[in-house]
């Protein structure tokens, strides 16, 4: 056993790790090009339409600077649509394409597939307390993010 086996830093880099390598390795298997981020970035574009990439990378905590390229990839891949803004014409929105609803509600499926894999290995009770763990993590150290979650819902200490 390695000391690094019981830093909760590590451990919590390599879950991320392998998060993302079964969302690829899903993905893949459905036939489908699209990361978790983009995935994020298009549920919250089709319940929050007309958002700017700002607000979108607050709603995913997401870096405001690599933003941008992910909506550039979901624009070349015909996903998302940005306008500009009705209201301030130097703006731009973004809107949910019918290629990005499509994807979306193909990949669904597949999302709650590689929910189920994460967690594959736990017992009924070991999910529940670990999916609560982690939200109380998240939510109590948010605005310790490099890239803080904005306008999610806050963690309540009677939810605990």
């Amino acid at each position: 056993m390695s000391e690094l086996d019981i830093l909760p830093g590590h451990l919590i880099r390599r879950v991320q790790q392998i998060s993302v390598s079964l969302f690829a390795a899903r993905m893949a298997e459905a036939g489908l090009d699209l990361t978790s981020v983009q995935f994020a970035a298009l549920a919250t574009l089709r319940d929050h339409p007309g958002l700017d990439q700002q607000t979108l990378a607050g709603l995913i905590a997401y870096d405001r600077v690599t933003i941008g390229g992910v909506i550039d990839r979901l624009v070349q891949k015909n996903f998302v649509v940005r306008e500009v803004n009705p209201t301030d014409r130097r703006a731009k929105i973004l809107m949910l394409g019918a290629e990005g609803a499509d994807i979306l509600e193909r990949a669904r499926p597949w999302v709650d597939r590689v929910q189920d894999d994460i967690v594959a290995l736990l017992s009924k009770e070991e999910r529940e307390t670990f999916v609560a763990l982690l939200s109380k993590m998240t939510s109590a150290g948010n605005a310790r993010s490099r890239a803080p979650l904005r306008g999610g819902k806050p963690h309540r200490p009677e939810d605990s």
